[in-house]
């Protein structure tokens, strides 16, 4: 993946209303970033798997594949392109189906052109490279490897959603350290998610009953008030 600079990001807008895909189209080119734009599901799949972009922005209701299809057959590819999911929808459950589907962060319409940045930004800046990050996290018995997607406890592999494996990943990095809530929410779910709903609250419960499945001690812990942290117990 290229740099987070949009003078050198490339990215796919996926969008069948013409004013919204040529509003799209039309900011983020004034922006910096090269632009494919297509107005079908299906379309967006085949210039993805193509081209492989640094980011894609995709609306939900789309003909032939709708975004969230989208999402899934480009995660079931192994494909990693950061994806921003476009909506009408403004239910959290909503916004969770969309991120278990593999998209990287939702943006409900309307929208405002700023925060439509401040998203692209976030996410080319969340999946830019870097030189320092290992490959393969461990805790104890934990083991994280970044390149294949796979968690072990132990000789157990545990199966994780793209959302559960991201969360489990940060914390890893930063393992000893209480990461506060709206850290979470802003490097998961990207910039101004909605930091007082339970998804957070979700997800970690649904990552600790994997991880401690078979019965292995608790690694993530919860800073009343503050966070979590995952550290041995």
């Amino acid at each position: 993946m290229k740099s987070a600079n949009n003078q050198q990001s490339s990215v796919v807008i996926a969008e069948d209303d013409p004013s919204v895909r040529k509003a799209v189209q039309r900011v983020l080119e004034l922006e910096g970033y090269t632009i494919t734009a297509v107005n079908d599901g299906q379309a967006a799949l085949d210039t993805i798997l193509a081209k492989t972009p640094d980011a894609a922005v995709l609306d939900v209701m789309m003909p032939f594949l709708d975004g969230l299809s989208v999402c899934k057959e480009l995660r079931h590819r192994g494909n990693r392109t950061p994806i921003l999911l476009l909506t009408a929808r403004h239910e959290v459950g909503d916004r969770v189906a969309g991120l278990d589907a593999g998209a990287d962060d939702y943006l409900v319409k309307p929208f405002a052109v700023d925060e439509l940045l401040a998203r692209v930004r976030a996410l080319l800046r969340r999946h830019a490279p870097s030189s320092n990050t290992a490959t393969v996290l461990k805790l104890q018995d934990l083991t994280l490897d970044v390149n294949r997607r796979e968690v072990h406890r132990g000789a157990r592999q545990i199966d994780l959603t793209k959302t559960e494996f991201d969360l489990l990943q940060i914390l890893l990095e930063q393992s000893g350290i209480v990461l506060t809530r709206e850290y979470l929410y802003e490097h998961i779910w990207g910039f101004n998610f909605e930091t007082n709903s339970k998804s957070l609250d979700v997800y970690i419960g649904y990552l600790r009953r994997k991880l401690e499945e078979g019965g292995e001690s608790r690694l993530l812990h919860t800073a009343r008030g503050v966070g979590y942290v995952v550290k041995p117990s």
